[in-house]
């Protein structure tokens, strides 16, 4: 059968085209050697110093994990602080979002720098920054004690709503780009619709845009919350030692405590822990999407 110049030029289509996407597909190769130089490596160390008592096989470290009284409470308090944490940077995102699209081109330009200079700065330079503001000597005591509203500085550090607080301030940029990345591709006329059959502002908000935009609060909360789990310096310095949360526990018993069997075994706790908590917000968050677009 032979092919008419159409087909034959089809085909010769088809044969430049497959070495294109072939070579395409090589991008990925540094991508790929990153990922299993820098992850999927230390987790597999983690894994075989976890369960290595001087070369023997051993389940002893997660046994003890399990059963020492304290590890589970560290991981279920760390876990409510990133979801509490996730919750009030949304609660402050999500308005700080619809700000910035409602917004002339000229302010959002000074928005996104006020969003993303938190970013620009060290973790450790913000986190001391709120040492400053809420400790006894700080800005917030001296000034409630020149206005009389007390007579002693109050003890605002070392509690974990100032914790909260304080990771929430710090994550914020991370939860408000992907909101309005995603409040930005809704179409504009679907708000005049809803306005134009009777919908108020507030049930144009609920109704139309918080679920068309609900893929970006679901990116948002994801990133906040393992971020939020993981953040070592703000949880030891605005926690202090009267709060332990696993990445310092992590801590104690891998650098002061020597004990680096256990020390992986509590890492790969938190990080599987970490990965279900970020699994069901993503599939809760794709089943109430699915519904909405039903």
């Amino acid at each position: 059968m032979t092919l008419g110049p159409a087909g034959a030029q089809t085909k010769a289509g088809l044969q430049a085209a497959a070495p294109l996407r072939l070579s395409k597909s090589w991008l990925a190769l540094p991508l790929a050697a990153f990922f299993l130089m820098f992850v999927a490596l230390p987790v597999v160390l983690l894994l075989a110093a976890s369960v290595s008592d001087h070369g023997a096989f051993t389940l002893s470290n997660f046994e003890r994990f399990f059963s020492d009284g304290l590890s589970l409470p560290v991981l279920g308090r760390t876990l409510l602080l990133g979801l509490e944490t996730a919750s009030v940077t949304l609660m402050l995102g999500y308005p700080l979002a619809l700000l910035f699209v409602a917004a002339s081109p000229r302010i959002q330009k000074l928005l996104i720098l006020l969003i993303i200079l938190p970013i620009l700065t060290s973790a450790v330079v913000r986190t001391f920054a709120w040492v400053v503001i809420l400790g006894r000597q700080g800005l917030i005591n001296e000034a409630l004690i020149a206005f009389g509203l007390t007579k002693a500085p109050i003890s605002l550090l070392y509690t974990e709503p100032i914790l909260v607080l304080t990771l929430a301030q710090i994550e914020l940029p991370i939860m408000t780009l992907p909101i309005i990345s995603a409040l930005s591709a809704i179409d504009p006329h679907l708000k005049e619709a809803s306005t134009a059959l009777g919908a108020g502002r507030w049930r144009t908000l609920f109704q139309v845009v918080l679920p068309l935009s609900l893929s970006g609060v679901i990116a948002g909360l994801l990133l906040v919350f393992a971020a939020a789990c993981s953040a070592l310096v703000t949880q030891s310095i605005v926690g202090g030692g009267r709060l332990l949360f696993m990445p310092l526990y992590i801590y104690q018993q891998g650098i002061q405590g020597q004990n680096w069997p256990f020390a992986a075994a509590i890492s790969l706790m938190l990080l599987m822990s970490v990965l279900t908590v970020v699994a069901t917000l993503n599939m809760l968050g794709r089943l109430a999407m699915r519904h909405l677009h039903v």
